[in-house]
């Protein structure tokens, strides 16, 4: 519905019924896991960007955890350098890391906090890398500087939510010999998220969700429990792309997470419609 046919009864009743989800949801922390086609179109990236200023502005305690692959692509055939994938991972040799430290902890990470605090938020830019908030190790030599997590350091990210910032972390990681590791963006928020035992960690991707039949639409699961979507991973429902995505959302909540989201990120203020409507959106675990 276009704005200027809302009349004032209409937006009155939007915000009473966000009521409740505010309440609820004050003072709680949510974790938001952003990428996708989110990230390339300026559109959706400055609504996903005034969502969370919204969120944090009634008291919601955003975690903002981001990747970045199309742009380290972009930056390494730039500069020459041919990107190698094996098993949907991006071989990383010491020199990619480097460019993924640059693109994540610099380019993307300040751009974000910089949109945010234009929009009314309190951003501020970390990486794995400080204080050893991602700790992580070699996950396979072939793959060269991919990481596997070791242990995450919450304690930054709580302060600062204390204090009444919104965290947005690059999934760069380090080891103690000051190595760079690459890792998954899906992996360190569900990680993250399960540290902080969050009310909500929110998987923002460029589907509607869990599909019994990923050709109809109308299939969409609402809700499932970890039981069924463990059962649907091995009777092959969910597919490609998603395996890996679902499998970060049932960690999660074996980590302690209240409820995990997977909802669709091309749909403008797709997180406030899961967060403070009654319809929501896409599919909750639990």
């Amino acid at each position: 519905m276009d704005d200027t046919n809302i009349t004032n009864a209409q937006r009155a009743k939007v915000l009473i019924q966000a009521l409740p989800y505010i309440r609820e949801y004050n003072g709680k922390i949510v974790v938001v896991k952003y990428g996708g086609n989110a990230m390339v179109n300026d559109e959706l990236k400055r609504a996903v960007m005034g969502d969370i200023a919204l969120l944090a502005l009634i008291g919601v305690k955003v975690v903002l955890i981001h990747g970045g692959g199309p742009e380290i692509t972009e930056l390494m055939q730039k500069i020459g350098k041919k990107p190698e994938f094996a098993g949907g991972l991006r071989v990383t040799d010491r020199e990619t890391a480097e460019i993924v430290q640059m693109v994540l902890a610099g380019k993307i990470n300040k751009g974000l906090v910089s949109l945010i605090n234009n929009m009314g938020g309190r951003a501020i830019g970390l990486s794995g890398m400080d204080c050893h908030l991602i700790e992580a190790k070699r996950y396979d030599e072939r793959l060269g500087y991919v990481g596997e997590i070791v242990s995450v350091n919450a304690g930054p990210i709580l302060d600062l939510l204390e204090k009444g910032y919104i965290p947005v972390i690059s999934t760069v990681g380090c080891d103690r010999e000051e190595n760079v590791y690459n890792i998954n963006a899906d992996t360190a928020a569900a990680r993250i998220a399960g540290t902080l035992k969050a009310e909500s960690f929110i998987s923002m991707t460029d589907t509607e969700g869990i599909k019994r039949d990923m050709n109809d639409p109308a299939s969409l699961v609402s809700v499932v429990q970890v039981s069924e979507a463990q059962r649907l991973l091995r009777e092959g429902v969910i597919q490609g792309g998603m395996i890996p995505k679902v499998e970060c959302c049932i960690e999660a909540i074996r980590r302690g997470v209240k409820k995990v989201f997977i909802i669709d990120g091309r749909v403008p203020h797709s997180i406030l419609i899961e967060v403070l409507t009654d319809e929501g959106m896409g599919t909750m675990f639990c």
